[in-house]
């Protein structure tokens, strides 16, 4: 990633959507703070550059006023812990700007508005056994000055996340009326935090608990010894384990055990172990009866009950939310279905015999294909539950010991992408030009993003549509260039491409009599608009309009954005994805 300015754009694209999609979460996950800080930022700067470098303008310009604010709140707080005696370090962090992006986006906020750019970080030299009582001790030094947020009170000390992190968390009022995150550790929980997987074991021996990273490192290597997993439900399990927030449930004897939000009873019980999944019928949370699909809740006390006559069933993957009972259910399927097509190959390997047909995967190849079924697992299947008839082996001739049908097997459908584009396209010489006649092959602007020109374009391969150009930018680019970037071709605009195509905007502001005649009037009065559709909703005082119109490239419509911004009332004005609706 560091050197990624060296290659070309395309695989830039696609290297820094398969970080952010996968290898910046792993990192998280193993707990190396700073790397995954570093990937997520390296990947942001291509992927969405002008956001990044927006962000870091804005970092640098506001930066000596941030400076001057933590002078003064920190000046109070390092009197008081060297009054108490406490060898400690005092830092100030500020926020990555991946991670003040992903806070604008989830909170529909401004730069102006994202109050915790930055946190305070206490870092205590304490003995290990002190390491609890002295922590508790600085926070009630720090809450002696400022005050607390009930709310955001974080306690990763009495439990710690499933990544081995450590540290106690409070949000403070400053005299100045801004929030301020206060992080309060010690050095083994820092270094822990920081460098993850190496300090965590250097630590090990003295450690309280570190019984949910080991099982978790085991999860990860139980799923990738799994013979029956094909490589994008390896992915797909793979990121289930790697992005759930936790939630902490209690056995009968009062047993902790971390889960996923969004866990079921089913999850609790193949936690516990795969025998008792396999064979949960339901469990008594907090003494009350409640069915397999109850979601856990913080806190919860669960007994499972068990029936010997109980086994997994295809609903139960609809139920679960963690990776470990989603594998464990999909292994347990598919040992019955094992056992069930051995049957099934039995019953057939008889009614051969029966009819003087040799039993060989020639032979076999035959039959799947004449009875149109993808695996000769699925078709053993079928025989042994009686949904095949052996009957119509009749129609099929048999010629020298081998089946011959009597009309021609039924080809398996090929996807068309497969069939028509692929031999046609080299992806590295390639360009898409909007606007020309690219190989006879269709393509079409994708829904979803609505590129216009001057947005940065790649073109991707759709199994029934042909190619859709989508922007860089694009809600779905980061899924469609780490998982399939195989079929993303590069695309471009055509200069002189005139052509008015879709745009959309959302503008949010103060409600008052006549906005929308206003807003309207913009439009009215530029002569090169035609608006497609507008709507408004007002609530409690404040108003969010959307609109789609037809402009010509990204410099026309930033020209309008420019002049609905100078409305009166009208706080904000932004490209809308109508993925969103």
């Amino acid at each position: 990633m560091r050197t990624l300015q060296s290659m070309r754009p395309e695989q830039q694209l696609k290297i820094a959507s398969e970080t952010k999609f996968l290898y910046a979460p792993l990192a998280h996950r193993l707990g190396l703070y700073s790397i995954k800080t570093e990937l997520e930022d390296l990947a942001m700067m291509y992927t969405e550059p002008e956001v990044y470098n927006m962000i870091q303008n804005k970092l640098k310009s506001t930066k000596d006023v941030r400076n001057r604010f933590i002078r003064r709140f920190v000046h109070p707080i390092r009197e008081a812990l060297i009054r108490e005696g406490y060898k400690f370090e005092l830092e100030a962090r500020t926020k990555s700007i991946s991670s003040i992006w992903r806070k604008m986006n989830n909170k529909d906020l401004p730069f102006e508005e994202v109050f915790d750019l930055f946190a305070i970080r206490i870092i205590l030299d304490t003995p290990m056994e002190m390491e609890k009582a002295d922590c508790w001790k600085v926070y009630s030094i720090v809450t002696d000055f400022y005050q607390p947020s009930p709310d955001r009170l974080r306690d990763w000390i009495s439990t710690p996340r499933a990544n081995g992190y450590e540290s106690l968390h409070t949000t403070v009022m400053s005299p100045q009326g801004k929030w301020v995150e206060v992080q309060i550790r010690t050095r083994r929980m820092d270094e822990i935090a920081e460098k993850g997987l190496a300090a965590h074991y250097k630590y090990k021996e003295n450690a309280r608990d570190d019984s949910k990273f080991d099982r978790w490192i085991a999860e990860i290597r139980e799923l990738m010894e799994n013979p029956d997993v094909n490589a994008m439900d390896f992915v797909d399990e793979f990121k289930m384990n790697l992005f759930h927030e936790e939630i902490y449930v209690f056995t009968p004897k009062g047993e902790l055990r971390v889960l996923p939000v969004g866990s079921t009873i089913l999850d609790f019980a193949y936690d516990i172990h795969s025998d008792i999944g396999n064979k949960c019928i339901g469990a008594k949370v907090n003494n009350r009866l409640v069915p397999l699909s109850y979601q856990l809740q913080n806190g919860d006390q669960l007994e499972i009950i068990t029936s010997p006559k109980q086994k997994p069933h295809e609903d139960w993957l609809r139920i679960v939310g963690s990776a470990r009972a989603r594998n464990k259910i999909k292994s347990a399927l598919n040992d019955e279905r094992k056992a069930i097509a051995m049957d099934g190959r039995e019953i057939l390997e008889r009614k051969f015999k029966q009819h003087n047909i040799r039993f060989v995967a020639e032979n076999i190849t035959v039959l799947e294909r004449f009875f149109g079924y993808p695996s000769a697992t699925d078709m053993y299947i079928r025989i042994a539950k009686g949904k095949l008839d052996l009957g119509r082996l009749r129609e099929l001739e048999n010629v020298n010991g081998m089946l011959q049908p009597e009309k021609k097997p039924v080809q398996q459908k090929q996807d068309k992408h497969e069939l028509d584009v692929y031999p046609k396209i080299n992806k590295k010489e390639d360009t898409i030009v909007i606007g020309e006649d690219f190989k006879n092959i269709q393509y079409q602007m994708a829904r979803c993003c609505n590129p216009i020109p001057g947005d940065q374009i790649f073109g991707f391969i759709t199994i029934s549509e042909g190619i859709k150009i989508h922007r860089n930018n694009c809600p779905n680019a980061e899924h469609l260039q780490s998982k399939m970037a195989y079929r993303c071709v590069k695309a471009r605009w055509r200069n002189e491409d005139m052509v008015e195509r879709i745009a959309a905007l959302r503008l949010i502001g103060i409600d008052d009599v006549g906005i929308v005649n206003k807003i309207t009037e913009v439009i009215s009065n530029e002569h090169n608009v035609n608006m497609k559709s507008i709507s408004f909703e007002a609530n409690d005082g404040l108003f969010e309009g959307k609109i789609r119109l037809l402009v010509y490239d990204t410099e026309h419509l930033e020209k309008l954005m420019r002049k609905f911004e100078l409305v009166e009332g009208v706080k904000r004005v932004e490209r809308w994805d109508m993925l969103e609706d």
